[in-house]
């Protein structure tokens, strides 16, 4: 009989897993493009609708040097609730950022005295202070460094980036630490719904004293008029630049022009270190783009919220058989510019039949958008209009999913295991009472 309800047991639970489904996402497109690429991960997004316009290895591990601050950068804003909090400067910081072989850019300077947590971050972003890390990692973490850095991956995984790893809140080089470009863009977009993010990636001096006679510079020459060069892009806007032997040039920026925003980051582009001067691909790269994007990419609608997609069936209508679906809103998407109507399709995700009652404005389904055959995006389907419900149609049915149901079958199944073992046993003991009256009988 124990054995009979294991198998029962096992049974419940296959039927459980069976009932499971799993989602795809669907690949990102990338649009053709004739920009020269020195950046083995290069990705580009549209901010403005969180398009990706262009990948190349998006996926693709790499070692992301002093990016790595921008995660730094995170975990200290969300930690302070007052950006005017003291920080005291400790020598044991500074020490420890020499003893590894990292560089100080200015934090050492205030040994003994205090910066805020907002001057830190300028010293953290601006021009990539290892130092500034430090302070902010020790004093957050209470000297424990490995503490921060539990709390960085911990965040990492929050935001759902799947193939980013760090060992510490500075860059410095270590094989299990890591992230990707489709990572990076998740991890620095939150950054940017930060207080004073934006802001000071966008900025090219400061001062953190009053009195002080030597400011923190950023070492991002994109957004610099004044040390940039021809690396200087007029309409870049941030965030930030690293470099190391094993991670090579790499560069998160963002640049905004004419209502079109976008992120472009580059990992792992050329870099030797035995030379002393080294091209900044990555900043070429980035300029050239956006001037690609913001010249050859633009927003369409190709299809309104008035626009019927396709017909689904309906269960227990009164009166009709299925519904026409529409989008929820417009589909506002980044397309390049004279696109034929005839490379956008639209698919719905399920047709599977609705069941009435339906309100107009409900959310049926989803549909894929495809440009020449790639999907780039997901809409919702809605009904238009409303479909009220038949009481006998809705309770025959009902009944018979009941009947069908492999609860039911479950259920049946049960009692007539159960039944069975009733009447095996029944059917034993009275067999057994028999043989006793017999052997009475007997004596």
């Amino acid at each position: 009989m124990r054995r009979a309800f294991r198998w029962i047991a096992v049974l419940l639970v296959l039927l459980i897993l069976m009932s499971c489904t799993c989602t795809v996402t669907s690949g990102a497109l990338s649009f053709e493009c004739d920009v020269e690429q020195y950046s083995d991960s290069l990705l580009m997004v549209n901010l403005d609708t969180g398009m990706e316009v262009f990948a190349k290895e998006a996926d693709t591990k790499r070692y992301p040097s002093s990016l790595t601050k921008i995660m730094t950068y995170i975990i200290a804003a969300e930690h302070f609730d007052d950006f005017n909090t003291q920080i005291p400067i400790k020598q044991t910081c500074i020490d420890s950022v020499l003893n590894q072989g990292m560089s100080c850019t200015g934090v050492d300077w205030y040994v003994g005295d205090s910066l805020t947590v907002e001057n830190l971050l300028y010293a953290l972003m601006l021009p990539t202070g290892d130092d500034a890390a430090m302070v902010l990692a020790d004093y957050i973490s209470e000297g424990n460094i490995q503490v921060f850095v539990d709390k960085m991956n911990a965040k990492a995984e929050e935001l759902g980036c799947k193939d980013t790893h760090f060992t510490n809140p500075f860059g410095t080089h270590d094989e299990d630490h890591y992230t990707t470009a489709r990572d990076l863009y998740t991890i620095t977009k939150h950054a940017m719904g930060l207080p004073l993010f934006s802001k000071i990636c966008n900025t090219t001096t400061y001062y953190a004293k009053e009195n002080d006679d030597v400011p923190f510079i950023t070492s991002n020459w994109l957004i610099d008029s004044a040390r940039g060069g021809d690396y200087y892009y007029v309409y870049a806007t941030g965030v930030k630049n690293a470099t190391s032997p094993q991670a090579g040039r790499c560069l998160i920026s963002t640049a905004v022009y004419d209502g079109y925003s976008y992120m472009c980051i580059g990992l792992h582009a050329p870099y030797d270190e035995s030379k002393e001067e080294n091209e900044q691909y990555c900043m070429l790269e980035a300029a050239d783009m956006f001037r690609w994007a913001f010249l050859n990419l633009s927003f369409f609608t190709p299809v309104t919220k008035d626009t019927p997609v396709c017909e689904q069936k309906v269960d227990h209508a009164w009166d009709t058989k299925s519904i026409l679906l529409v989008p929820q809103s417009d589909c506002n998407v980044i397309l390049p510019q004279g696109y034929s109507k005839g490379d956008v399709r639209i698919s719905p995700d399920s047709t599977d039949a609705v069941s009435a009652p339906i309100k107009k404005g409900d959310i049926i389904t989803t549909a894929t958008v495809y440009y020449k055959n790639e999907p780039f995006t997901q809409i919702n389907l809605v009904a238009n209009e409303d479909i009220g419900v038949s009481p006998i149609l809705y309770t025959t049915d009902a009944i018979r999913g009941v009947l069908t149901s492999p609860w039911f079958l479950i259920a049946v199944g049960l009692v007539v295991i159960l039944f069975i073992i009733y009447v095996s046993v029944s059917s034993s003991y009275a067999k057994k009472r028999k043989r006793d009256k017999t052997t009475k009988t007997r004596k």
